[in-house]
């Protein structure tokens, strides 16, 4: 443990807060994709499928269930209850995001660090947060009317990447052998896809204007 991964993490369950705070007690799900979050919900059961086979610390096996319960309940939430399901912007969200999975999952079983189930699914779900992101971004962009907890949810989710390169990087000289290619290229890519949304969420904060993002 770093401060970059602590961080990484903090900023991780900020996120998460926010948009539970967002849908629990305003009872709204606006501006917010549930194909992303169903991706991201895929991501997490796929990747801690050891979750109660392989013990690390009591740290990482809460935040495993943490980020399990909290997606799951994200998608219960905009699919099921009948106050928030209102304001999900079916018509906006209509990226194809189980396009993504297919490819994806080609990509595991060609690259991964071991020809396992364990070690494809672990691979499968890292390639899949990288582009998870992308049904949320293209709601924004269509939509135009971006609220300030979608926006901050949006902005602490790609500074949580951000900040784990930072750990990769601190890792990578302080340990010997700490060489991960696959996680450190998916990384980077996912930081790559929010650069836009960071120069116009910084810009609108600066100014002090509303966020809004090209079409």
């Amino acid at each position: 443990m770093n401060i970059f991964r602590l961080a990484g993490d903090v900023t991780h369950l900020m996120s998460i807060l926010v948009l539970l705070l967002k849908i629990h007690t305003i009872k709204s799900c606006a501006g917010v994709s549930l194909k992303t979050q169903e991706l991201y919900a895929l991501v997490f059961v796929t990747r801690y499928l050891d979750i109660f086979t392989a013990f690390v610390s009591v740290y990482n096996t809460t935040m495993k269930l943490i980020f399990l319960g909290s997606s799951f309940s994200i998608v219960w939430y905009m699919r099921r209850h009948r106050l928030v399901r209102r304001s999900y912007d079916r018509e906006h969200d209509s990226f194809r995001h189980y396009f993504l999975v297919l490819p994806c999952l080609l990509l595991a079983l060609v690259i991964n660090e071991k020809f396992t189930f364990m070690e494809i699914m672990w691979a499968f779900s890292i390639y899949l947060e990288a582009v998870a992101i992308l049904p949320q971004l293209v709601l924004l962009q269509r939509t135009k009317n971006i609220d300030n907890l979608t926006g901050q949810y949006v902005f602490l989710l790609g500074a949580y990447r951000a900040l784990y390169i930072l750990n990769w990087i601190y890792r990578y000289f302080t340990e010997p052998h700490y060489i991960h290619w696959i996680t450190w290229i998916s990384g980077l890519v996912q930081t790559l896809l929010y650069a836009d949304f960071f120069y116009y969420y910084l810009h609108s904060w600066k100014n002090n204007v509303k966020l809004q993002l090209p079409g």
